[in-house]
């Protein structure tokens, strides 16, 4: 078998060696191995993430939206020529934003998506999803 002696790097006896062994009990973590490898010091521990408001929150969009302005901008760029009205400036939950986004894009009859406190759809409609806000009770201007 090409000079590799029988018994040795067979996968049985990778897996009972001593070295390997150590080194699956003491994963490198990949902030420590960052922090080495750029000179950034590492604090040692968890630290605490900070709260997103929005995840504590309950109740309806316009509710958690409070006295907080949308705006509604029209995007040409990165869509292969395809126009886009992005809302942006949403402070509430993801499921209150996809509620709200479901509701505009039914009412437009059009198609779109919400994350990360945007809701897009897609074609110029900016005029008639300001309309649209004001109707569900949200203060919006278009930019």
């Amino acid at each position: 078998m090409l000079g590799i002696k029988k018994g040795l790097n067979t996968p049985s006896t990778f897996f009972h060696d001593k070295k390997y062994k150590r080194d699956l009990m003491n994963p490198i973590d990949w902030k420590d191995a960052l922090g080495k490898a750029f000179n950034v010091p590492v604090t040692g521990g968890e630290q605490e993430q900070p709260a997103d408001p929005t995840e504590t929150r309950s109740g309806s969009a316009l509710e958690q939206q409070g006295a907080a302005r949308l705006d509604i901008v029209l995007e040409r760029k990165g869509r292969g020529g395809k126009q886009a009205t992005i809302v942006t400036g949403f402070n509430c939950d993801d499921e209150a934003l996809k509620q709200v986004a479901s509701t505009l894009k039914r009412s437009l009859g059009v198609g779109g998506s919400a994350r990360g406190g945007e809701i897009l759809i897609q074609g110029d409609f900016r005029q008639r999803v300001l309309d649209q806000l004001r109707q569900l009770g949200f203060k919006a201007r278009i930019i």
